[in-house]
């Protein structure tokens, strides 16, 4: 029997499991006259065998019906069509709404929803995200052929590929991202359309381009491909102008990845890129303290090290990831360790006397406090054994 592309062969497919509660809402909608899916990068996670995320629902009931058939919901997006509904745990599951874009300007669509199920589909950016999945009759729905690009490796845009960047610039960097995550080539005419296609990422927000550069870089295969294809689409070049040619350290295992220490190994300016791309104050912190260094000891000493670790502060621990992320294992590295398994002090925090202790010695708070704190700490950097209460003391009234 022939079969059309939206009804495939389901022996070619995997079985898939779905949590009870999206079932559940499945069902309810489906009793209610509403045909409904499971769609989205879930569904495409499990047939990679990856750990799949939240599976989220599309359904022909427009927003009103879903949220009158559910007594706990939430308007995550209502003027998209997306529904969160709340199930017995409290937990939020997304619902959209059929829709066809009727106006896109690269950043943004305008939707109407009435629109069937492939049609929903066709708006979509990618073969491998354009499946679906009925959680009741367990039937899929593949009308653009994304479990043949899922078996073969293949990112391939839906559609014409052209129009689907024209219609969200973002799409490029998705592209890289799916390539580098699944160690998928992307295929020649989306490839060839990406690259025309890159100089409309000039209008999109900071935010959306950090979100994107960030999961880029936790969810890689391969860093280095990650880094080549964003220099070979022309991404780099208006984003991320500081990013080095190639990726400069070892491969670093997923569950490890810091994407601002990344940054910072992977641009010559990570302050700078981390402004550009609107990061939380904590993260720009974080990546000035890196550039500011000092990035290693001066030497091995133990003495070097605790006035680096006491120089560096709570920066100390990026600087550290970076030389892990490098894939270096300098001579310094064992005597860090030492000296915090031994607990040596390397801050104010760390002295075994008090800002009172000083006030009783006939120190006054404020600057001079500060002068004499200071000079206690270079103390016990250099000696740790003079960082009791009695000594500090004694070395107070020296000071004086």
């Amino acid at each position: 029997m022939n079969r059309s592309p939206a009804e495939p062969d389901e022996r070619e497919f995997p079985a898939v499991e779905l949590p009870p509660e999206i079932i559940e809402i499945a069902r309810r909608l489906e009793e209610a006259g509403y045909e409904t899916w499971a769609v989205g990068g879930a569904l495409r996670d499990q047939l990679l065998g990856e750990d799949r995320g939240d599976v989220d629902l599309a359904t022909a009931a427009p927003p009103e019906a879903v949220r009158r058939l559910f007594r706990h919901t939430v308007p995550v997006g209502i003027e998209h069509g997306t529904v969160g509904v709340l199930d017995p745990s409290r937990r939020l599951h997304e619902v959209t709404t059929f829709r066809r874009d009727v106006r896109t300007d690269g950043r943004h669509a305008v939707v109407e929803f009435g629109a069937s199920l492939e049609e929903d589909l066709a708006r979509r950016d990618f073969t491998i995200n354009a499946i679906a999945y009925h959680p009741t009759r367990q039937q899929w729905a593949d009308p653009f052929r994304g479990f043949a690009d899922l078996r073969e490796g293949v990112v391939r845009a839906v559609g014409n590929p052209a129009r689907r960047f024209q219609e969200d610039y973002l799409r490029v960097l998705r592209a890289i991202r799916f390539a580098a995550r699944f160690d998928f080539e992307i295929e020649p005419v989306t490839w060839a359309a990406a690259v025309t296609a890159a100089p409309g990422l000039r209008g999109l927000s900071a935010e959306r381009v950090r979100d994107e550069w960030f999961k880029s870089l936790r969810t890689a295969r391969a860093l280095h491909r990650l880094v080549r294809l964003w220099h070979e689409v022309g991404a780099a070049a208006i984003w991320l102008p500081e990013l080095r040619p190639t990726w400069p350290g070892g491969e670093v295992p997923r569950e490890e990845r810091d994407p601002v220490v990344l940054t910072a190994l992977a641009c010559a300016s990570p302050a700078g890129v981390l402004h550009r791309l609107r990061c939380s104050g904590d993260e720009l912190a974080r990546a000035e303290a890196l550039q500011r260094g000092p990035a290693q000891p001066a030497s091995a000493d133990e003495v070097a090290v605790r006035r680096w670790l006491a120089a560096v502060g709570e920066a100390a621990a990026d600087h550290l990831l970076l030389v892990r992320y490098r894939g270096e294992e300098p001579d310094w590295l064992p005597v860090v360790q030492r000296v915090r398994e031994r607990g040596d002090p390397v801050s104010r925090a760390g002295l075994a006397i008090t800002g009172h202790d000083l006030m009783a010695s006939g120190i006054p708070a404020g600057p001079e406090m500060g002068r004499v704190l200071d000079l206690l700490l270079d103390a016990v950097l250099a000696d740790p054994s003079l960082n009791t209460r009695e000594r500090l003391l004694e070395l107070t009234r020296s000071l004086q």
